[in-house]
């Protein structure tokens, strides 16, 4: 008797969202077999045309091919990501070599490839439209970049690396999970945890109770290097406790230890790049991102990293000064920077931003400001839809109209951390739009915001504030995308202009109107205090010197592990020795200002797709600093302005040329003035 597989069959639920109560774990590589099997198929009837190609009978069929393939890809990427059981584990680590094989036979096929190549060379006497004529450009060079050209037993052996790197890389995810959860750090009474709110103490109880720990406290890690709790915790040795946790990530000599997995995964990107013709991985990568070259990423960091470094070390004078002035003093280490911050922020601009989590519910944070700003740009209204199950109780889903009633989509929001959930935040595609074949968003947002006890409101840090403004930015740009062809949907864009629109839409986290709609307090619902305001303004480029040069660290460790060669990349790496001698390349081996990732939990570049890519960041806040300009140039939060920008920019997804679609929007290049004086760093 057959099962029936409920990821083979459309979905009954609005939009499309698959219907996850039905879908059991042993429903997945079944259905990854038969959308492999359908879609080669598919590329096979496209190949053996007998009529020369044209965009009709090649272009257009591959668009429509891989359909099945990319809904069950996304239903199962989103539950791999947000909840890994150990179940899920399995199935991801099976799966990754099966996946990594088949976007190989379709991207090396040669067939396939010499069609689209006619189709490219004639493109000029083509009367195709703009975009179909950047859908042929983008497959043609992308098979290309991908080794279509190569030989046959080249090719063999791109696939076997292509294979191994994919089961690496989940390799890498899983062992990190594993080791963060192991890491937490339980304490045993609550005055070790002096300094948290009643609710982060709440948020810590709970987590210990999840753990069989009643009456114990537990302080999960973040992925980045530093924690919210740094900044707060009265006791040192607390705060050591939890960064030296989080600093031995992947490092330990146990089972999770990640120091082999990312060699071989370095190793095999150098020798991978190598066989596609290119000096490095880095060099493969940068040449199709607008960087276009390691070099112009090395001039950008090595320019900023110069006066970063220079005001990180001014600003550890002033918190070395405060800790001299204490009756028992000290010499500064690094978790220590993030407590004595805030005491230097209090002292210069009378200002506690642990305070401050009182005016930031989370549901006040997200109706009246995320929500808010959206609609006062866009248009867009927001109505959750309790009705729809997602794919954990935790994530909720809204459906979404534009200014006049038409839908639009439906946004699914995953606040909370668990044990399941990877570390840091980001948004993916459940459903993704396209004309071509009639579908419209599912977008995803995952944060990891501590859960507080049942009946405990969800106060979030102004840095969470910032991620959840932040990460549905990248929201905004899948659910406008307006494309005919599903290659170019939502945030199908290059790497390194991908982070620019969610970079953009921080920016109304303190626009007047928004910040009075959402910062008000949990028990007396009194606005933020216009003198905090002012003084959060203030302070906005305070203690930037240690932001930027954390941040510059780690994407300089990713272009410095990515820049090796062959013979380099197959020499016996000493993890750490790498590292303090990239840094001190760059100037940022201050050991009080570690860098924000450490390589053996780097999961951006080791497990993400962020690989000689973490740099798009900093090179995206070119472009979003220059934008904040134009809004604030042109009346700010308006309709007028907020449709010059969905039109001009989030709503083309990547069906152009995103610096062609930057000067359609600012009428001009972006310019780097704004961000140098944003952070701090202008002359």
């Amino acid at each position: 008797m057959t099962i029936e597989n409920p990821l083979l069959s459309p979905s009954s639920l609005p939009y499309g969202l698959p219907d996850y109560t039905a879908i059991r774990p042993a429903h997945y590589l079944p259905a990854f077999r038969e959308a492999f099997a359908r879609h080669a198929a598919e590329v096979a009837a496209i190949t053996s045309d007998p009529a020369p190609p044209t965009f009709e009978n090649t272009l257009l069929p591959l668009e429509e091919s891989g359909r099945l393939l990319g809904d069950v890809a996304r239903t199962f990427y989103t539950v791999s990501s947000a909840d890994a059981t150990p179940e899920i584990q399995e199935i991801e680590e099976e799966l990754a070599p099966l996946m990594s094989a088949h976007q190989d036979a379709i991207q090396l096929d040669a067939a396939l490839f010499a069609r689209v190549a006619a189709i490219h060379a004639q493109l000029d006497a083509l009367p195709l439209s703009p975009e179909q004529r950047y859908l042929v450009e983008r497959h043609h060079r992308e098979m290309a970049h991908a080794g279509a050209a190569l030989g046959e037993d080249a090719k063999a052996e791109l696939t076997a690396l292509n294979q191994r790197l994919s089961t690496l890389t989940t390799t890498f995810e899983k062992n990190l999970l594993a080791d963060t959860n192991d890491l937490a750090v339980v304490f045993d009474t609550a005055d070790e945890l002096e300094g948290l709110t009643e609710g982060e103490l709440s948020a810590a109880a709970q987590a210990a109770a999840d753990r069989g720990l009643e009456g114990k406290w537990a302080v999960t890690l973040t992925l980045f290097t530093g924690h919210p709790y740094l900044s707060s915790l009265v006791r040192r040795s607390s705060r050591k406790r939890i960064l030296d946790a989080s600093r031995s990530r992947g490092s330990r000599g146990n089972d999770a230890d990640n120091r082999g997995v990312l060699r071989e995964i370095v190793r095999l990107r150098a020798q991978r790049a190598a066989l596609l013709g290119y000096e490095s991985h880095a060099a493969y990568i940068t040449s199709d991102e607008t960087a276009g070259s390691p070099a112009a990423v090395h001039d950008l960091l090595r320019r900023l990293a110069v006066p970063a470094a220079r005001n990180a070390r001014n600003e550890q004078a002033a918190l070395q000064a405060i800790i001299d002035a204490e009756t028992e003093p000290f010499p500064l280490e690094a978790h220590d920077w993030a407590f004595y911050t805030e005491k230097v922020r209090a002292a210069e601009y009378d200002l506690d931003r642990g305070a401050l989590r009182p005016w930031f519910e989370s549901e006040r944070v997200l109706r009246g400001g995320v929500f808010r700003a959206a609609t006062e740009l866009y248009g867009v209204t927001f109505t959750e839809r309790t009705d729809i199950p997602a794919y954990h109780p935790d994530a909720r889903v809204f459906e979404l109209h534009n200014a006049d009633g038409s839908e639009l989509g439906l946004f699914v929001l995953d606040l909370y951390t668990r044990d399941t959930k990877r570390g840091g935040a980001w948004m993916n595609s459940i459903v993704s739009q396209s004309a071509l074949r009639g579908t419209r968003p599912i977008v995803v947002n995952n944060l990891n915001v501590p859960k507080p006890a049942p009946g405990r409101p969800t106060l979030l840090t102004l840095d969470e504030v910032t991620t959840l403004f932040h990460e549905f930015g990248h929201a905004l740009h899948g659910l406008f995308a307006t494309v005919t062809y599903p290659h170019f949907a939502g945030t199908a864009v290059f790497r390194d202009f991908v982070e620019f629109p969610s970079q953009v839409n921080e920016m109304w986290i303190y626009w007047p109107e928004i910040l009075a709609s959402y910062a008000r307090h949990v028990d007396t619902d009194e606005p933020l205090p216009a003198e905090v305001v002012e003084k959060l303004h203030a302070s906005e480029a305070f203690n930037q010197g240690f932001a930027t040069s954390e941040y510059l660290a780690a994407a300089w460790l990713d272009q410095a592990w990515h820049s090796l060669g062959v013979a380099e990349a197959e020499a016996e790496i000493d993890v750490a020795a790498f590292e303090a001698q990239a840094l001190a390349e760059i100037g940022l081996d201050n050991p009080v200002v570690p860098t924000r990732y450490s390589s053996t939990y780097f999961a951006h570049v080791f497990s993400g797709g962020y690989s000689a890519g973490y740099y798009s960041y900093i090179w995206s806040e070119v472009l979003d600093a220059d934008t904040v300009e134009w809004f604030r140039e042109n009346g700010g939060l308006t309709r007028a302005n907020g449709d010059r920008f969905r039109q001009r920019l989030l709503g083309v997804g990547g069906s152009k040329d995103p610096l062609d679609a930057y000067r359609d929007f600012r009428g001009r290049d972006a310019e780097i003035d704004p961000l140098l004086k944003r952070r701090g760093l202008s002359d």
